[in-house]
C-alpha cells in the first residue's frame, strides 16, 4: 500500500462559500519567512458515527470519500463536484501560500534537470539475433524501447512512449521488457489514468503497428510461446485475481479463464521461468504463497500445482533442468533458503536443501541459469551477490567496498548466459552498470551515470551508523553530507523512513537530494523496524502488534542525530511516502517538537477506517501486515492506538506538505484530505499545512521524467523554507 514559502507578497484570500466548506483567516505567529498571510480552506464537519466491537467513533470528514470511488479511480472526471471544489481550493491555497517560493522552485527544478542527461541510453542486453535496450531522446518525457542486431547494425524503435503519451493527461509504462520468443512481437502494458489498471497491447514489429488484440484492466502478463500470452485481469476493486490465456489473432472477449483466485487476501501474478520452459502462476499474500506451472510447449495445458498453500509457507520456483529450484522459508528458515524439488513429485515433502538456511542472511532472490545459480543476499542491511556453479556447487561472492550502498541484478534474457549484469550505487556514487563473468570473475563497467555539470564523490561523506533504541535494538542509519558541512548541531537534517511490507529502503544515488545536501543539509535514512534490512525478525518487530516500534525507532534516530551534533531540535525535515506517510503521521502526533517540517506523500494515514473496509483494493491482502481489525478486537485497538487520523490532537504541529492523487488505488485521496482537514482544526499553533492533490494522477504522482521534477522541486523548496534558508545571490556558489 501503500518511492515552501521569502518575500512578503500580497495574495488574494481564497474563499468558497457553501455547505461543503468555508475559508477563514488564520493568524500566523510562527511561520516560514516566505509565507504571506492567507486563509486556508476549512472543510465542513459532517459527523458520522462508526461502531466496531462496541466502540463508537465520530468521523467529521467522511464526506470527502466519494461514494462512487471505484469509477473515480478510473476516471477522475467523475469526482463529485463538492469534493472536487474542496480539493481544487486546497490546490489553489497551496499555490498561493507557496507563490513566494516560485523563484526558488524554478531554480531547484532547473538544477535537477541540469543533472539529467537530455539523451540517455541503457546498456543493450543480448537475446538471440538482437540486443534490446531502452533510452530517452532529447526532450522526451518517456522511455523509448529499441533493439539492434546483436553484432551491430541499425537501431530499430520498438515502441515510443512519447508517441503513446500524446494527448493523455497521464501516462506510465507497465511491463515492457518482454518481446516474443521468436522476436516478431513486442508486448507491453501502459496506464493512462494513474489507477495502475493497465492496457495490454502487442506490436507486430515487421508491420510496425499494433495488433487489434487490446486488453484492458490488466496487471501483468507473460509470453507462453510466440503466439500465446498469459495475463492477469483485475476485478472491479482493482484486485489481481483472474488469469486468462490469449492466442494472438483471436477476440480477447473469448479468452479462456485459466485460474481464478477466490480468496481476496491473495493476489495473482504470472511469469516465465528463466529457461522459458514454464509459465508460472503465483498466488500470494504477505505470509503465504503457492505456485502452478504450465509447460510453454503445451500452452493450453492445465496448470499443475506445486504445493498447496499452507499458512506461513512462502515459496517461489524456477526451472533447474531436471528439478525445480525453490526459494522458500520452509522449516523455520525465516530469511529463506534454496531447495530443490523433483519435477515428477514437486510437493513439499520432496523438497531438499541446496543452499541451507543461515541465520542473519536474507536471500532476496535467485536467478537460475543453465550452469549457475545467482542469488542476491542481504546481511545487516547491505546486499551482496553470490554465484554458485551447478556442476560442483562451488560458490563465490561479489563484494563491494562502501559503508552504505545498494546493488541490484538485471536477469539476462539468455538462459545459457555466462555473464550477469548488476548495478551498483551509493548516496555519493552515481549508478554503475557492470557485466560480470561468472567463471573468470571479471567485471566490466558498461555504463557509469554521468551528470552534465559533473559530480565529485570525494566531496561527500557516506556513513552507516547504528542507533540504540530503548529496547536495545540497533537501528541502521545511512548518512550523506558534504565534507564541508559542519557537524556541530548547526546543520539542518532531511530524514526519511518507511518500515513496512518487508521493504528495504535502498541507499542509492539521488540527483535531486543533491539540491539539499549541497546547501548544507545532512541527508539521513532511518532503516526502521518493519522493513527487511535486518531480516524477517526486523520485519516482524515492526508490524501488526509491534508496529509502534517503527515510529519509536524513527524518533530514536532523530534524537540520536541531534545528540551527536548532526542537527538540532527543530532543524529536521522528515519525509515518508505511502506507508512511510503513516510513519510521518504517527510521529507527528507523538513528537512534533523535533521537526521544522514534515512531508507526507500519498500517506496511509486513515489506517483504521481503511483496514475496516474490505471493499477497498488492498485491505484484505494487507491483514498480514497490519492485522484484521474487523474480526480481531486486539488488532482494532492496536491500529486505533497509532492511526494518524484518529490520533490527531490539540497540540502544536510542524509545517506540513501533504500530497494525494485522485486515481490512487493504494492510498485513496480522501485519506490525506481528511487528515489535513483534522490537523488544521485541531492544531494549536499557526504553522501552515498544505494539501496538493493531483487531479489526473495516482500513487506515483505526475508522470514524465521532467514533469516529475516540479514535485521534487516543491518538496526541496518546502524543506529549505521550513528551516529558514535564504538563497544566496545569483552569482554566489552553493556551499
Amino acid at each position: 500500500m501503500r518511492a515552501w514559502t521569502s518575500l512578503i507578497v500580497v495574495i488574494p484570500v481564497i474563499t468558497l462559500m457553501g455547505p461543503t466548506f468555508i475559508a477563514t483567516a488564520a493568524e500566523n505567529k510562527r511561520e516560514p519567512a516566505t509565507a504571506a498571510r492567507i486563509a486556508a480552506p476549512v472543510a465542513a464537519r459532517k459527523p458520522v458515527s462508526l461502531r466496531n466491537h462496541g466502540i463508537v467513533r465520530v468521523d467529521n470528514y467522511a464526506w470527502l470519500r466519494d461514494k462512487n470511488w471505484r469509477e473515480v479511480v478510473r476516471d477522475s472526471s467523475r469526482l463529485a463536484p463538492a469534493i472536487r471544489a474542496y480539493l481544487t481550493a486546497e490546490n489553489r491555497y497551496a499555490d498561493a501560500v507557496q507563490a513566494p517560493l516560485a523563484p526558488l522552485r524554478a531554480k531547484l527544478a532547473a538544477e535537477m534537470k541540469g543533472r539529467m542527461q537530455p539523451q540517455d541510453s541503457g546498456v543493450p542486453m543480448p537475446d538471440g539475433p538482437y540486443a534490446y535496450w531502452r533510452k530517452f531522446v532529447p526532450g522526451g518525457e518517456y522511455i523509448v524501447h529499441v533493439r539492434a542486431p546483436r553484432d551491430g547494425g541499425a537501431e530499430e524503435i520498438l515502441v515510443d512512449g512519447n508517441e503513446l503519451a500524446k494527448g493523455k493527461p497521464y501516462f506510465a509504462w507497465g511491463d515492457t521488457r518482454i518481446h516474443s520468443p521468436d522476436h516478431r512481437y513486442f508486448a507491453y502494458t501502459f496506464d493512462d489514468s494513474g489507477a495502475e489498471s493497465f492496457t495490454l497491447a502487442v506490436r507486430d514489429l515487421a508491420a510496425r503497428s499494433d495488433l487489434p488484440d487490446v486488453i484492458k484492466a490488466v496487471s501483468g502478463f507473460t509470453w507462453a510461446d510466440s503466439n500465446v500470452i498469459y495475463y492477469v485481469r483485475q476485478d472491479d476493486e482493482l484486485r489481481s485475481r483472474f488469469v486468462y490465456r490469449h492466442r494472438l489473432g483471436t477476440d480477447p472477449a473469448n479468452d479462456p479463464l485459466v485460474y481464478e483466485e477466490k480468496d481476496l487476501q491473495f493476489s495473482v501474478s504470472v511469469g516465465r521461468t528463466g529457461s522459458g520452459r514454464f509459465v508460472v502462476i503465483s498466488a500470494a499474500t504477505w505470509d503465504t504463497s503457492e505456485a502452478r506451472i504450465v509447460e510453454t510447449a503445451k500452452p493450453e495445458g492445465e496448470p499443475r500445482l506445486i504445493q498447496a498453500r499452507t499458512p506461513g509457507l512462502m515459496y517461489s520456483i524456477d526451472d533447474g533442468g531436471d528439478r525445480l529450484i525453490v526459494l522458500t522459508n520452509a522449516d523455520a528458515a525465516e530469511d529463506y533458503k534454496i531447495m530443490t524439488a523433483p519435477l515428477a513429485t514437486p510437493g513439499r515433502e520432496h523438497w531438499r536443501d541446496l543452499v541451507p538456511y543461515r541465520e542473519g542472511r536474507r536471500i532476496e532472490s535467485v536467478d537460475v541459469l543453465a550452469n549457475h545459480l545467482v542469488r542476491l543476499e542481504r546481511e545487516n542491511g547491505l546486499g551482496r551477490i553470490v554465484i554458485q556453479r551447478k556442476s560442483d556447487g562451488a560458490e563465490h561472492a561479489v563484494s563491494f567496498d562502501a559503508e552504505a550502498y545498494d546493488v541490484g541484478i538485471t536477469s539476462p534474457y539468455e538462459h545459457d548466459s555466462k555473464t550477469i549484469r548488476f548495478v551498483f550505487t551509493s548516496p555519493s556514487t552515481p549508478s554503475q552498470t557492470y557485466d560480470y563473468d561468472l567463471e573468470t570473475r571479471e567485471r566490466v563497467l558498461r555504463k557509469a551515470q554521468t551528470l552534465p555539470g559533473g559530480h565529485d564523490p570525494d566531496a561527500y561523506v557516506v556513513r552507516r551508523l547504528f542507533v540504540t533504541t530503548a529496547d536495545k535494538e540497533e537501528v541502521p542509519v545511512t548518512l550523506f553530507y558534504r565534507k564541508a558541512t559542519a557537524i556541530d548541531g548547526s546543520a539542518p537534517l532531511f530524514l526519511e523512513g518507511y518500515g513496512a511490507y518487508a521493504d528495504n529502503f535502498p541507499a542509492t544515488f539521488d540527483t535531486n537530494i543533491l539540491s539539499l545536501v549541497d546547501r548544507g543539509f545532512v541527508y539521513a535514512i532511518a532503516h526502521v523496524r518493519g522493513g527487511i534490512e535486518k531480516g524477517e525478525r526486523w520485519r516482524n518487530a515492526g508490524r501488526r502488534e509491534n508496529k509502534i516500534n517503527t515510529f519509536t525507532d524513527f524518533i530514536a534516530v532523530a534524537e540520536h542525530l541531534i545528540k551527536s551534533g548532526y542537527t538540532a531540535r527543530g532543524r529536521i525535515v522528515a519525509r515518508g511516502d505511502s506507508a512511510g506517510g503513516l510513519l510521518i503521521g504517527a510521529v507527528a502526533n507523538m513528537r512534533p517538537d523535533l521537526f521544522a517540517g514534515m512531508i507526507a506523500r500519498v500517506p496511509f494515514v486513515d489506517a483504521l477506517n481503511t483496514m475496516l473496509d474490505e471493499t477497498l483494493p488492498l485491505t484484505a491482502g494487507d491483514f498480514p501486515e497490519w492485522g484484521d481489525p474487523i474480526r480481531d478486537i486486539k488488532a482494532y485497538r492496536t491500529i486505533a492506538s497509532y492511526s494518524p487520523y484518529d490520533n490527531v490532537k490539540a497540540q502544536a504541529y510542524p509545517h506540513m506538505l501533504v500530497t494525494a492523487g485522485i486515481s490512487d488505488p493504494r492510498v485513496q485521496y480522501w485519506e490525506p484530505a481528511k487528515w489535513v482537514a483534522k490537523l488544521r482544526a485541531m492544531k494549536t499553533n499557526d504553522t501552515r499545512i498544505v494539501l496538493i492533490t493531483q487531479l489526473t494522477a495516482g500513487h506515483s504522482g505526475p508522470s514524465g521524467r521532467f514533469v516529475e521534477l516540479d514535485e521534487a522541486a516543491r518538496i526541496a523548496a518546502f524543506a529549505l523554507d521550513a528551516i529558514g534558508w535564504r538563497e544566496p545571490a545569483a552569482d554566489a556558489s552553493a556551499p
